[in-house]
């Protein structure tokens, strides 16, 4: 029976979880030792319902949720470790700060080019990358349920203010797409939009539905609530009245996107999960399904095969495998993109039609999501095959280009234009920041 009083729990605050006692003691000082990096919280849901406790470490939502020692380089974690032992929170605070500027917080250009500006002042809380797309980080949704220990979303929740997004209101976004309308689509994000009371979360939605935004024809919202808090949707107090916001949102003529992010099929496992699914989609919106892959967590094809099925079953769209983005605690999830095209073949071929919207691996770098589409050898050279799902350019999309084939490279920016190429064709439009200029933006030099 799952609970439905919402019980978090931070580094401080673990403790009084039940469950802690079955933790042994060098996973809690791992706790204690990340914790000042990157965030912690989970939630008793969490716990009582989706982590299995007589497999930890190696169960996937509790990696997915508790710090380890190696999401930090074993120098870092043992000086870190030192500083706290020492007792001084001045220190503590200074080193943990100096760690995360060197984990690229901000990847792909989200401070540096995919702010808007509006009579030539930043649009704060908000970004504009894809022409048809803007994202929205309500000043209220600054938190989850439960952090992932992945989330490339992780400076939103440091109390940092300068690594945070944060939009005070639904003002500037009004205005900026009363300007701008070749918007179509809204992302609501952040944190998690959803931690919000539905009174709030309407604040930002229902200025939407006025007839001077008719050109806003699609409203998402990112969540990770329809697996670390389903409660959200079925028993909290305002369950019902977010469900009749869904409503509304639908009988205005926009489309309701339910960006559910599922990392692991035992989040859909339990009845209150699909439950929260059903009554979502009953509602008239769309839920679809998205997840980077991720090593210790679901970096087999039957876990993607799982998601997928139940997702369909229970009327989800599968929506995309993403590439473990470059920041954070990457070294520890990440993967060779070669298996990550090898593993999303696997799971692609082991589903029928329906489940097959699925997209990916999809990475989305600094020029836009870049689709792996293969490894063909071509002119007697292996090469990736690869394309742009969206890009800076519109016309770049579904342009495929090729790269030289590397069994070891991770991410987009160690790959090389194959065929004796310069550069890739889009760079003469928009060139990458080199490795230089971004490790020198990071340390803030």
């Amino acid at each position: 029976m799952s609970v439905d009083k919402f019980t978090p729990y931070n580094g401080k605050t673990i403790q009084r979880a039940p469950q802690w006692g079955r933790v042994p003691g060098e996973l809690r000082e791992a706790v204690t030792v990340v914790s000042q990096v990157l965030p912690f919280r989970t939630n008793q849901y969490v716990l009582d319902e989706l982590i299995n406790w007589d497999n930890i470490p190696d169960d996937p939502i509790f990696r997915l949720n508790f710090p380890h020692r190696a999401m930090l380089d074993d120098t870092d974690y043992a000086t870190l470790r030192d500083v706290i032992a020492a007792g001084d929170k001045r220190q503590i605070a200074l080193h943990a700060g100096k760690l995360r500027k060197r984990m690229n917080p901000h990847p792909a250009g989200q401070q540096t080019h995919n702010v808007p500006e509006l009579d030539g002042k930043e649009m704060s809380g908000m970004q504009h990358k894809y022409s048809q797309t803007i994202l929205l980080f309500p000043k209220h949704g600054q938190t989850c349920h439960a952090y992932c220990t992945f989330c490339f979303r992780w400076p939103q929740f440091v109390g940092d203010g300068e690594l945070a997004f944060a939009a005070e209101d639904a003002q500037g976004l009004s205005a900026y797409l009363a300007r701008h309308r070749e918007v179509t689509d809204v992302l609501i994000t952040g944190g998690d939009p959803l931690i919000m009371r539905t009174n709030t979360l309407a604040r930002y939605i229902e200025p939407l539905l006025a007839p001077e935004f008719e050109h806003v024809q699609n409203i998402r919202i990112g969540t990770k609530s329809v697996a670390y808090w389903p409660q959200r949707f079925v028993t909290d107090r305002d369950a019902d009245e977010l469900i009749r916001l869904f409503e509304r949102v639908v009988n205005a003529g926009k489309h309701l996107a339910i960006m559910g992010h599922y990392n692991h099929p035992a989040e859909l496992r339990p009845d209150i999960a699909q439950t929260a699914l059903k009554r979502i989609i009953a509602a008239g919106a769309n839920a679809r399904l998205q997840s980077p892959i991720l090593r210790h967590i679901n970096d087999n094809a039957e876990a993607w095969r799982e998601l997928w099925t139940t997702g369909v079953r229970l009327g989800a769209i599968p929506y995309y495998m993403f590439v473990e983005r470059d920041t954070g605690a990457r070294s520890y999830f990440e993967i060779p993109l070669v298996r990550a095209y090898e593993i999303f073949r696997d799971a692609y071929q082991r589903v029928s039609g329906l489940a097959r919207t699925v997209r990916g691996p999809s990475m989305s770098a600094f020029p836009g999501k870049v689709l792996i589409d293969g490894t063909p050898t071509i002119r007697g050279e292996k090469v990736f095959a690869l394309q742009f799902l969206q890009g800076r350019h519109a016309d770049w999309a579904r342009r495929p280009f090729y790269a030289g084939y590397d069994p070891d490279a991770t991410w987009f920016d160690q790959l090389t234009p194959a065929f004796g190429a310069e550069k890739f064709f889009f760079e003469d439009e928009l060139p990458l920041p080199s490795p230089t200029a971004r490790e020198l933006a990071v340390v803030g030099a």
